[in-house]
């Protein structure tokens, strides 16, 4: 089971003066955890839940991804706006990703609504939607990371 104890640490020890490319890389981590526990869900629909995860998920994923945003718009992005300087594309993607951000944390609420529902044994509950929306989610965070990682971070020798 993931260890959601340290995802709350996580959000808690997060920089607020200067990027950290080692919490950010965590943060990545940590989302990717919690997406293998989305996909390990949906994976489980419809007869195999488990309640238990469902719930500890719902109880993280708007923390987790509000708190992962909040540092990349407020520390990250404005470094990279500076490193930009005049950079068409590189300022294109910012704003692509904070539009994805926006997204991601509707995204986030509505799917939180179904995991608590899920995990509370809730039989309203559509399988084959709450499966198509868990992996709608966990895909698209797993591109917004590899994107950042390859092509943001990288590109702009951010990277450890």
């Amino acid at each position: 089971m993931t260890d959601y104890t340290g995802i709350a640490r996580l959000l808690s020890d997060r920089p607020t003066d200067a990027v950290s490319l080692d919490w950010l890389k965590k943060a990545h981590n940590a989302q990717l955890t919690l997406c293998e526990a989305l996909e390990d869900i949906a994976d489980s629909l419809p007869a195999n839940v488990n309640r238990q995860k469902c719930m500890y998920a719902a109880k993280t994923l708007i923390p987790l991804v509000n708190g992962i945003h909040r540092y990349e718009e407020e520390t990250v992005f404005p470094l990279l706006e500076r490193i930009a300087s005049g950079d068409r594309e590189l300022i294109d993607s910012i704003a692509r990703l904070k539009f994805e951000h926006v997204e991601d944390e509707c995204f986030a609420e509505e799917l939180t609504d179904t995991l608590t529902r899920l995990g509370s044994g809730d039989g309203t509950v559509n399988a084959e939607a709450a499966g198509y929306m868990l992996r709608g989610f966990f895909e698209s965070i797993r591109r917004h990371i590899a994107f950042e990682q390859q092509f943001m971070l990288r590109g702009t020798g951010l990277t450890s």
